[in-house]
């Protein structure tokens, strides 16, 4: 799949883990993003990985993770 900056995209499954989009990236719980939730791309990162902005934060997730989001699915 190709994405580009401001794509919105749907989060498959939980993943066991988040790993935040900051300078130094930390481990965050799986709770903060449910599956289902849609968010933005705000970054692109190598090896298939895009920095997503959800509700309760910015995420890097790989794209195997991630699906389009349509219209309807909104916030």
């Amino acid at each position: 799949m190709t994405v580009s900056i401001g794509d919105r995209l749907l989060l498959k499954q939980q993943l066991p883990f988040l790993k935040s989009a900051d300078p130094m990236p930390m481990l965050r719980p799986p709770d903060l993003v449910a599956a289902g939730e849609v968010g933005e791309v705000v970054a692109l990162h190598p090896m298939d990985t895009v920095a997503v902005r959800f509700r309760r934060g910015t995420f890097l997730i790989p794209l195997d993770r991630l699906d389009a989001a349509d219209a309807s699915e909104a916030d």
